[in-house]
C-alpha cells in the first residue's frame, strides 16, 4: 500500500493549480506565456536527466529543439505526413543526432563536455541558418499546420485547447522521467553523478547508462520542440541558439536540480520572470541575470530545496 507523502500532495496541488490556470487568467497574453512555460517543462524534465540526475551539463538542449522543430516541419512540408505522426518521429530523429552527438562527447568529464556540447549547439544554429534550401535560413519557415484538422471537434488553433494538449504532453513526460529516476537505471545515473569512478570501479559500464541519459534528453528536447513549432506555426534558428539552451540550464538549476518538480517551477520561472521585468526596459536583461546569479548563489538546491528546508525546519522530518 502505497504511504501518502508530502511531496505527493506537493505534486497534486501543482498538477491542480496547472489545470485550473486558463480559467484563473484574464490576460490571453498570459495564456500564451504558459503554452510556452509548458513547452519548457518537457525540455527541461529532459535536461535535468543528464544534468541534475546524471552530472553532466550539456549545453545544447536548445539545439536539440531546434532539430525537433525542423524535422516535424520538413517531414510535413516535404513528405505530406500528418502532423500527429511527425510530432511523434521527431523526438526519434533527434535522438539520431544525439546518438552520434553523443557517443564522442561522454569520452570526456566536467567542463570539458560542457564545452563539447556547447560547440554542437552552435554547428546545430549554423547548419540551420545556412542551409537555407532546407531550411530559409534566418527567414524562417511559416504555415507550420496545427495538430488536427479544420473543422475537428478539437480546435488547437485556440490556445487554451492546445494549453491542455501540451499540459497533457508535458504531464506524461514528467511521469515517465519520475519513472526512469526510480528505476534501476535511474537509480545508476544518481551513483554516476556521485562517483562515476566507483561506478566502473563495480563492473558497470558508466558510458551506456550515460548515453542513454544524453539521448533521451535529446528526445525530450526534440519533442518540446516539435510542440512549439505546431504552436507558434513558425521557426527560424535564432530561438534555438545558445541563449535558450542556457534557460534549459538555469530552469533546472532555479526549480531544484535532480528534483521531479524543480524543472517544472524553473521553466515557468525563465519565461514569466523576463515579462515581469518589462518595466526596467533596457536594463531588464541586467536585473534578469542578476536574479538568476543571485539564486544560484544563494539557493544552490533551487526552490524546491528551500521549500524542502523550510518543510523539515516547520515539522522536524525531511520531506520525500
Amino acid at each position: 500500500m502505497m504511504t501518502l507523502r508530502p511531496t505527493h500532495i506537493l505534486y497534486a496541488a501543482a498538477l491542480l493549480g496547472l489545470v485550473l490556470l486558463p480559467q484563473l487568467i484574464t490576460v490571453k497574453y498570459y495564456l500564451h506565456l504558459s503554452v510556452l512555460a509548458l513547452v519548457w517543462v518537457i525540455a527541461a524534465q529532459g535536461q535535468n536527466l543528464i544534468q541534475g540526475y546524471t552530472g553532466y551539463v550539456s549545453i545544447v538542449q536548445a539545439g536539440f529543439m531546434g532539430i525537433g522543430a525542423y524535422s516535424t516541419t520538413l517531414m510535413g512540408l516535404h513528405f505530406g505526413l500528418p502532423v500527429w505522426l511527425t510530432i511523434l518521429l521527431a523526438p526519434f530523429v533527434t535522438a539520431l543526432f544525439a546518438l552520434f552527438a553523443g557517443y564522442p562527447s561522454l569520452r570526456v568529464k566536467g567542463h570539458y563536455f560542457a564545452i563539447v556540447t556547447l560547440a554542437f549547439n552552435l554547428v546545430i544554429f549554423i547548419v540551420l541558418m545556412h542551409a537555407t534550401d532546407l531550411t530559409q535560413g534566418e527567414a524562417g519557415i511559416s504555415g507550420i499546420p496545427k495538430p488536427g484538422r479544420d473543422g475537428g471537434w478539437l480546435d488547437f488553433a485556440d490556445r487554451e485547447t492546445y494549453y491542455y494538449f501540451v499540459l497533457i504532453i508535458a504531464v506524461a513526460m514528467t511521469a515517465l522521467a519520475a519513472l526512469i529516476v526510480r528505476s534501476r537505471i535511474g537509480q545508476t545515473l544518481i551513483a554516476i553523478r556521485q562517483n562515476e569512478t566507483l561506478v566502473g570501479a563495480i563492473g558497470i559500464a558508466a558510458w551506456k547508462y550515460k548515453l542513454f541519459a544524453f539521448v533521451t534528453s535529446a528526445m525530450y528536447a526534440g519533442l518540446a520542440g516539435a510542440l512549439y513549432a505546431h504552436y507558434q506555426s513558425f521557426i527560424n534558428p535564432e530561438i534555438f541558439g545558445l541563449a535558450q539552451s542556457l534557460d534549459a540550464i538555469l530552469a533546472v538549476i532555479i526549480g531544484g536540480s535532480g528534483t521531479i518538480l524543480g524543472p517544472v517551477i524553473g521553466a515557468f520561472v525563465v519565461v514569466f520572470l523576463p515579462e515581469y521585468l518589462r518595466f526596467a526596459d533596457s536594463f531588464r536583461l541586467i536585473l534578469y541575470g542578476l536574479l538568476l546569479v543571485l539564486a544560484t548563489i544563494f539557493m544552490p538546491r533551487g526552490i524546491v530545496g528551500v521549500v524542502g528546508q523550510l518543510w523539515t525546519r516547520a515539522t522536524g522530518k525531511a520531506m520525500r
